[in-house]
């Protein structure tokens, strides 16, 4: 096998040297606790994202009211430039952030003030995707039913909570998937931030020696197959969700069977309902 390549640097096949390694795996500076740090910054980051994105995609979609939220902030917002952004709040923000307290196996001591401007920055990425599928699946529900919940005397706030919202359930867990899965991304770049963890730390580090062949390009490449199968592994519990999300009742208008009388079975052949063809006989005289 060829552990190096002409220019110096250490052939991808090292990578599977490096997973055989199991101080690569274990300790503080290991591939299980950045795998953990990085699910746990993500939990983080989505949450908060949906704490603000939910309610407002329910309020915008029930009133129809500041739908230039989704249609303008929200695009305007995906544009944003993720390292330029998460450069800009860390010069600006972390220096009036006296946190030096970290949490054991998530933050360092030290890292909070760097922490806050990249979960900043994540959250208003992953707050479009949210805040547009709320307010879809908020609008794809028929009138009808919602002028049925009305009319049975249920107040706007139980309509929400009782009708739309378990009614956009499936469009509501597809925007957290594709948040989840960009912010799984892009916590790497996140690594960027003084102290941040993750498995973006690897990849960040990796670069100030690429010919390591421990914490060079073996543990980039490491990292970065990672982060993938995290982002699959993650997406298909998602995807479970969303399935069982998903009432019965719920099906698309336009997507009902036509019913039609079935024909009766008896003893395994089909048999149709018997009429009586033969014609009146003539009275006698």
């Amino acid at each position: 096998m060829n552990l190096a390549l002409d220019n110096g640097l250490p052939s991808p096949s090292r990578v599977l040297i490096w997973f055989n390694d199991p101080l690569n795996w274990w300790g503080s500076g290991g591939l299980v606790a950045d795998a953990r740090q990085h699910l746990i910054y993500t939990l983080t980051v989505v949450t908060a994202a949906a704490l603000i994105a939910i309610p407002a995609g329910l309020v915008i979609g029930h009133t129809g009211r500041a739908t230039f939220l989704v249609a303008g902030l929200a695009n305007a917002l995906r544009a944003i430039p993720a390292l330029g952004l998460l450069t800009l709040l860390v010069v600006v923000l972390s220096p009036h952030i006296h946190i030096q307290a970290g949490v054991p196996g998530v933050l360092a001591p030290g890292s909070v003030p760097y922490f806050i401007p990249a979960a900043v920055v994540l959250a208003l990425l992953a707050i479009p995707q949210i805040l547009t599928s709320t307010y879809a699946g908020i609008q794809a529900l028929d009138p009808t039913v919602r002028d049925a919940a009305r009319g049975c005397g249920m107040t706007p706030l139980q309509v929400v909570l009782k009708v739309e919202l378990p009614a956009g359930a499936p469009l509501i867990i597809s925007g957290i998937r594709s948040a989840t899965l960009q912010a799984i991304a892009t916590l790497t770049v996140a690594a960027y931030a003084p102290l941040v963890g993750g498995l973006g730390r690897l990849i960040v580090d990796g670069q100030q020696d690429l010919a390591d062949p421990r914490y060079g390009y073996p543990a980039m490449l490491a990292a970065g197959i990672a982060v993938a199968v995290l982002a699959i592994a993650t997406d298909a519990l998602l995807a479970l969700a969303q399935r069982k999300a998903t009432s019965p009742g719920l099906v698309p208008t336009g997507a009902q069977p036509t019913s039609r009388p079935r024909p009766r079975h008896a003893r395994g052949r089909i048999t149709t309902p018997h009429t009586n063809t033969s014609t009146p006989s003539k009275e006698l005289s």
